[in-house]
């Protein structure tokens, strides 16, 4: 007689938040941090870009400013926490990993169209050589990317799903 023992499946995906009482008290450590109890997000994200969206501003009246454009650097949500010194920031990345999937595909569609667009204008303006060209391509940049930190925020916050398509047609 032989016996089999069952191995445990291990998923990738993962562990769900906990339920009953316990969520409560999830909630009120979520809504301390300023993490959306509701789609597992955090706004400090988006600060990463408005970064780089206040020193495209400012390129075209400071053109030397475009140098510190030039040292922003995309990271992921998670690289973001890991270098901040957000109090919670442990918290913010596995409510992001515990998020709804639809919502953090949406989410993440998004962060990564603007991290394509600032990466292109960063190449952009190191190729060109006339002030004249690198502000003209902050103001395009700017353009592109406020509506997009927009969309992201109400996601964020528990907005409706955002259409990119439809936001970048309108520019």
């Amino acid at each position: 007689m032989t016996s089999t023992a069952t191995t445990p499946v291990r998923s990738d995906s993962p562990t769900p938040p906990p339920t009953g009482p316990v969520d409560e008290a999830r909630v009120a450590k979520l809504r301390a941090a300023n993490i959306n109890p509701r789609t597992g997000l955090a706004t400090d994200y988006l600060n990463h870009f408005n970064e780089a969206i206040m020193l495209l501003e400012m390129i075209p009246d400071m053109p030397e400013c475009v140098e510190d454009f030039l040292t922003w650097s995309p990271l992921s949500y998670a690289e973001h926490f890991w270098a901040s010194n957000f109090k919670a920031r442990d918290l913010a990345i596995e409510a992001y990993e515990l998020a709804d999937a639809r919502i953090r595909a949406e989410f993440d569609n998004i962060t990564s169209t603007m991290t394509s667009i600032l990466t292109a204008v960063g190449a952009a303006m190191r190729e060109a050589s006339q002030d004249k060209t690198r502000a003209a391509l902050a103001e395009q940049a700017t353009g592109w990317v406020k509506p997009l930190v927009a969309l992201a925020g109400g996601i964020i916050n528990g907005g409706v799903e955002a259409d990119v398509e439809s936001i970048m047609a309108d520019r």
